[in-house]
């Protein structure tokens, strides 16, 4: 660092350093950064705002924050920072423009100067950090705020040409050369790998039709593992996921935020399994420690506890009228004037124990696992599908049994079958599967007020009659889904999934509609 201070230069009060310190002080950055050393990498950055490398590095540890934290006061600072590193890169960009062109007058064949080598070396990283700014919009599912966002991220997609992973045109071009980007000894290769990382592991699970690249990833972190041992893949074997996670929350006590993705994971983990004590444990401490959403938290945690036996609730101490019927609602937050979607959800859900006699939920945690897209992780594993879908077929028979069905029944009634159906395709018995669907669809009359169930369903039958091969069919529905309704909960989420899955369709060997 000492000798990186020798070679900057300061014009006025604008300081300056070449090109080739402020790579190397910035990898360095993201040395300490992939080493846990958080407050020392922003404590290296922060100085040299006017340096493009380091601007960009400091906005962009300062949106990892903000993603993790949730934060409003995190959210607005790494907006402020994000700008400010726009700004710089902007001067940059169009005094680089002058040079290239400049150049080009004087000599077509000449090679390129430092100005022009300036340029590409710092225009993906731009693009980028676009990313992020724009990814911070999305506040909620607001359809203005949508295309607001969709045109932010459009801009920052023509500078990467190739990065379309979340796609306006749903093709993959962009893969094989964020790959060779990420197989490269640059300073762009981690952001390669950290953007196939991200779109392998939660893109494409939680956005997309859940068809995540776990061999990949484990490909892509393997070069990475002798230089940062605290970096670890996510994987499907619960037991094994289990150890990473503890061991990524021993390895480090700078970021607690970074603790608190790992009890996301781990309730999740035995959530799948259900074992719902354990999970409830980490439901807990997200509930007291992390301040992202705790309104979704309290939710989660209330519907963990649904699913426990009267006795292990009372061991707990808590009582789930009172978490559903207080706490909610009264930790619902806004964001720029808007309510969080999950929130909105989570806040609607719990309405239903605000009655003088509650009605409760009908396998609430295991609708929460539909949300998050778990159903195509647990899906992977036989055993632990057919262990849901007892659960299942038992509230379902609970309300085959209820003498005084409530004016909840068609609802919580379609969203047993739709979680059966899940069930059902994940095991192979499509049939049976294609008939749960269809049963939901035949009681959108009833259903009053989880109108999501019609729309998830004509996808959930969409993607079956794919598995089965009928591509048309399932064009078809899908596309029902996609058309044929509106303000029901979770409709961007749902539609993020619909463009995933009709961009697959399109490769198929039988012509869509």
């Amino acid at each position: 660092q000492n000798a990186a201070k020798q070679r900057f230069y300061c014009r006025g009060r604008a300081c300056q350093m070449d090109l080739q310190t402020a790579i190397q002080e910035t990898q360095c950055a993201l040395n300490l950064v992939l080493n846990n050393r958080f407050s020392q990498a922003l404590d290296l950055l922060k100085p040299w705002k006017h340096s493009m490398y380091h601007a960009l590095g400091y906005s962009s540890i300062l949106v990892m924050q903000a993603t993790m934290t949730f934060d409003q006061k995190d959210i607005q600072t790494a907006m402020e920072t994000i700008k400010q590193a726009l700004q710089t890169c902007h001067r940059f960009r169009k005094r680089n423009s002058v040079v290239v062109s400049l150049s080009s007058l004087i000599s077509k064949q000449s090679s390129l100067q430092e100005g022009t080598s300036h340029w590409f070396n710092w225009e993906p990283l731009f693009s980028v950090n676009k990313l992020v700014f724009s990814v911070l919009i999305f506040q909620d599912e607001n359809m203005i705020s949508f295309i607001k966002g969709g045109i932010k991220i459009r801009t920052s997609y023509q500078i990467y040409k190739l990065l379309e992973f979340i796609g306006f045109s749903g093709n993959r071009v962009s893969f094989p050369s964020l790959r060779e980007g990420a197989a490269s000894q640059s300073l762009r290769s981690i952001i390669c790998v950290l953007t196939l990382l991200f779109y392998n592991t939660y893109v494409s699970l939680i956005l997309g039709t859940g068809e995540g690249n776990l061999t990949e990833a484990e490909a892509l972190l393997e070069p990475y593992q002798q230089k940062y041992p605290k970096v670890r893949p996510i994987e499907t074997l619960f037991d094994y996921a289990r150890s990473r996670f503890e061991e990524c929350i021993s390895s480090q006590q700078e970021w607690k935020q970074i603790h608190h993705l790992c009890y996301w994971e781990l309730m999740w983990t035995h959530s799948f399994q259900q074992e719902w004590q354990q999970a409830y444990r980490y439901a807990d401490l997200l509930c007291k420690e992390s301040r992202w959403s705790k309104a979704i938290y309290m939710y989660q945690k209330a519907a963990i506890l649904s699913m426990m036996t009267e006795d292990d609730v009372r061991k707990t101490g808590e009582d789930i009228v009172e978490v559903f019927r207080l706490q909610v609602e009264g930790l619902k937050q806004r964001l720029a004037g808007k309510s969080i979607p999950m929130e909105k959800f989570a806040v609607r859900k719990s309405r239903r124990y605000k009655a003088a006699q509650p009605v409760p939920l009908v396998i609430p945690a295991l609708e929460m696992m539909y949300v998050w897209n778990g159903f195509n992780i647990v899906g992977k594993r036989a055993d632990y599908t057919e262990s849901l879908l007892v659960t299942i077929e038992k509230a379902e028979q609970q309300l085959r049994n209820d003498a005084n069905p409530s004016e909840f029944h068609p609802d919580d009634s379609g969203l047993v079958q739709m979680l059966k159906g899940l069930c059902l395709k994940h095991l192979g018995r499509l049939l049976q599967a294609e008939l749960c669907f269809t049963q939901v669809l035949s009681s959108e009359s009833r259903i009053r007020y989880d109108h999501y169930l019609i729309p998830f369903s004509l996808y959930e039958l969409g993607l079956l009659y794919k598995q089965q091969g009928d591509f048309v069919k399932a064009a078809a529905y899908i596309e029902k889904a996609k058309t044929n309704y509106k303000d029901y909960s979770m409709e961007s989420r749902l539609h993020f999934r619909i463009h995933a899955a009709l961009s697959s369709l399109k490769g198929s060997p039988v012509s869509t509609p």
